[in-house]
C-alpha cells in the first residue's frame, strides 16, 4: 500500500511517533500465521503507554493514533473494552510512513537565531508605566495609601479575596499578590545581624487547564478589561511572555541585566521541549550567570535577577496525587527552584471554578480594594528599591526572620515525619514558607512610623504554617494528618 502526504508531526509527537514503530514491528514479528492466511498484526493501547512511560515520554499519543486511523493505517478493534485493541492492516506501509517523518524531523535544520523587537525599548516603556503610577500615588493619594497601609494585614488581604473567590479558591491569587510585594527583593535579616536571603521567588501554579492558574498569575496582576478585573499587581513590572519562544526569552533577557521584574509566562511546560533549553533556563531560575551556545551564536553571557510566575499544564487524569502529576523529568527544576501550588481538578474545585466565573459574568465580584491595594503595593516597592521619587522620604526597611516562625514550621514537618519513614516533601519548601511569611510582613510596611526593621509576626506565622502544611499534606497524596 502506497501513502501519499505525511503525518506533519508536531516536536512533542516525534517520541510518540518512534515508539510506535517499535511497537508496530515487534506486533508483526510476534504475530501468529493460521495456514496460509496471516493474523494481521495488533497491539494494545497499554503496551504503547506503557513503553512511552517507561521511555520518560508523556504526550498523549491520542492524536497521533486518531489521525492514522483515519488514513486507514490503524483500525480500533471493538473487543477493547477496558483496554483499546489496534489492528495494522498495512504493517509495512506504516512503518516506512512513521520511518519517512522520523527522518524528515531529524535532518530538519534549526531555526536560526530571529531578531526580537528591540527590549530596551519595552523596558523604557515599562518604566513610564511605573513613574507614571507612583506620581499619580504620590500627588493625588499619598496620605491615604498610607492610611491603608496602617490597617493592612494578611488577615485582611485574605479576607479581601476569600471574598471574591472563596476559601477553595483564593490562596492562590493571594500567594500572585504576595509574590509582587516579594519582587523588591527586600533582604532577610537573621536574629544574629546578618543578612541572610532575600524575599525575591519564582512561583509556578501547576495542574490541568481550567483550574484556575492563568486568572491568579496574570489576570488579578495585570488585570483584564474585557472581563471587568482590575489589575492587583505592579505597573511596568510584569513582562508578558505569552507566545515568546525560551530561544528568544534568553535574548531578550540580556537588557534585564541588573534589573528586577516578573515574567509571566502562561505555558511554561512548553519551554521544556525545545531542544537544549532546560539547562539554561535552569541557571535564569538560579539567577546565575547564563551563556548560551549554539552553532548560530552566543548569547549572554549575562546575570538574570528577575523572577517568574508560570503555569505548568500537567494532565491528571483525576488523580489527586501529586507525585502521579509530575513524572516530567524536566519537573524536578520547578520543585528545586520555585515556590508550587498543586492544582488538581477535583470536585470542589471545578465547582469552585464554576461559581467564581459565573459571578464574575454577572458582575457580582467586588473589587473595591484593588486600587488602594495596588497603590500600596507600588509605593512600598518604590521605598523598598530606594526609587529617587521617595528615597528622601522613606527609608527603606528589612525584613527580621524570627526564631518562633521557625519553630512553627518545625512542628509542622515533625508532624509529617512521624507520619512516614520515606517524606516526599523537600526541606526547600520550608524555606519557601519562609519568603511568604516575610512578604506577608511587608504588608506591614506602614503600620507604624517606628523606625527598623519589619519583624514578622503572629498572623504571618500562621499564615506561613497553612501554607506549609498544605503543600506537605499535596505531596504526600492527602495521608499526612495535622492536629
Amino acid at each position: 500500500m502506497a501513502v501519499a502526504g505525511g503525518l506533519e508531526l508536531a516536536d512533542e509527537e516525534v517520541p510518540v511517533a518512534r515508539i510506535l514503530a517499535q511497537i508496530v514491528a515487534d506486533a508483526e514479528r510476534r504475530r501468529p500465521a493460521h495456514g496460509s492466511t496471516p493474523v494481521a498484526a495488533r497491539f494494545r493501547f497499554s503496551e504503547l503507554r506503557g513503553r512511552l512511560l517507561k521511555d520518560r515520554v508523556f504526550e498523549d499519543p491520542g492524536r497521533l493514533l486518531g489521525r492514522l486511523k483515519r488514513r486507514g493505517l490503524l483500525e480500533e478493534l471493538p473487543e477493547g473494552r477496558t483496554d483499546r485493541v489496534y489492528r495494522v492492516p498495512f504493517p509495512d506501509a506504516l512503518r516506512g510512513l512513521l520511518a519517512q517523518e522520523l527522518a524528515r524531523e531529524e535532518s530538519r535544520e534549526p531555526e536560526p537565531l530571529q531578531p526580537v523587537p528591540d527590549e530596551h525599548v519595552e523596558i523604557r516603556r515599562m518604566d513610564d508605566d511605573f513613574l507614571a503610577y507612583l506620581r499619580e500615588v504620590l500627588t493625588e493619594r499619598l496620605e491615604a495609601t498610607i492610611e491603608f497601609g496602617r490597617e493592612l494585614t494578611i488577615g485582611r488581604l485574605a479576607s479581601y479575596l476569600q471574598g471574591l473567590f472563596g476559601e477553595t479558591l483564593y490562596l492562590d491569587s493571594l500567594i500572585a499578590i504576595l509574590q509582587q510585594y516579594a519582587l523588591a527583593d527586600v533582604p532577610l535579616i537573621a536574629p544574629t545581624g546578618r543578612t541572610t536571603g532575600a524575599t525575591g521567588f519564582h512561583l509556578a501554579l501547576f495542574g490541568p487547564p481550567g483550574t484556575g492558574k492563568t486568572f491568579s498569575i496574570d489576570d488579578m496582576i495585570r488585570g483584564n478589561e474585557r472581563t471587568g478585573v482590575p489589575a492587583h499587581g505592579l505597573p511596568g513590572r510584569n513582562r508578558y511572555c505569552g507566545g515568546i519562544t525560551p530561544a528568544q526569552f534568553l535574548r531578550v533577557g540580556v537588557a534585564y541585566t541588573g534589573r528586577t521584574f516578573n515574567f509571566i509566562v502562561p505555558e511554561f511546560n512548553d519551554w521544556f521541549k525545545y531542544r537544549g533549553m532546560v539547562e539554561p533556563l535552569k541557571l535564569v531560575m538560579e539567577q546565575r550567570e547564563v551563556k548560551w551556545e549554539t552553532t548560530l551564536g552566543t548569547v549572554g553571557p549575562y546575570t538574570f535577577r528577575s523572577f517568574f510566575s508560570v503555569n505548568y499544564n500537567v494532565r491528571t487524569a483525576g488523580a489527586s496525587d501529586y507525585w502521579t502529576t509530575i513524572a516530567d523529568p524536566n519537573f524536578a527544576a520547578l520543585e528545586d527552584r520555585m515556590l508550587l501550588r498543586f492544582h488538581p481538578m477535583t470536585r470542589e474545585r471545578f465547582r469552585a471554578v464554576e461559581s467564581s466565573a459565573e459571578r464574575l459574568e454577572l458582575g457580582a465580584l467586588d473589587f473595591g480594594e484593588a486600587q488602594p491595594l495596588r497603590d500600596h503595593l507600588v509605593l512600598t516597592h518604590a521605598v523598598a528599591t530606594r526609587h529617587p521619587l521617595v528615597a528622601r522620604r522613606f527609608l527603606p526597611r528589612a525584613v527580621r526572620l524570627d526564631r518562633a516562625l521557625y519553630g512553627d514550621l518545625r512542628e509542622v514537618s515533625e508532624a509529617a515525619l512521624a507520619k512516614t519513614a520515606t517524606p516526599r516533601f523537600s526541606p526547600r519548601l520550608k524555606s519557601r514558607a519562609v519568603k511568604l511569611a516575610a512578604a506577608a510582613a511587608l504588608l506591614r510596611s506602614f503600620a507604624n512610623d517606628a523606625p527598623g526593621d519589619v519583624v514578622i509576626g503572629p498572623s504571618e506565622r500562621e499564615f506561613a504554617r497553612r501554607f506549609y502544611e498544605e503543600e506537605i499534606r499535596a505531596r504526600e497524596g492527602g495521608h499526612v494528618g495535622y492536629s
